[in-house]
C-alpha cells in the first residue's frame, strides 16, 4: 500500500535539491535502503546518498531497519554537517 510521507532536507541535501521540504508517495513497509533510494532517484542527491542519514518523526533510523510508515508521518534527510 502506498502513502504520502513528508520529506524534510537539510544542508547539503537542501542545497542539492533546491527544497526545504517535499511530499512523495512511498510503499508503507520498505527498507531504509530503498526509501534513501527513492528519495535520492526524486531529488538528486546522489553525491551525498552514501553518507546521509534518515529520521522518521525525529528519531534516527538504521541502514539495517525496515520501516513500516504511516500517512503524514516526516522524514528528515540528514547529511554530514561539518563545524569548526
Amino acid at each position: 500500500m502506498n502513502i504520502e510521507i513528508e520529506i524534510l532536507f537539510f544542508a547539503k541535501a537542501r542545497e542539492l535539491s533546491g527544497k526545504n521540504q517535499a511530499i512523495i508517495s512511498v510503499s508503507s513497509i520498505i527498507s531504509f535502503e530503498d526509501l534513501l533510494s527513492v528519495i535520492v532517484q526524486e531529488f538528486d542527491l546522489d553525491a551525498i546518498k552514501h553518507c546521509c542519514m534518515l529520521s522518521v518523526n525525529e528519531e534516527y533510523v538504521n541502514f539495517e531497519d525496515t520501516l513500516h510508515l504511516k500517512q503524514g508521518d516526516i522524514v528528515a534527510i540528514i547529511p554530514p554537517i561539518s563545524g569548526g
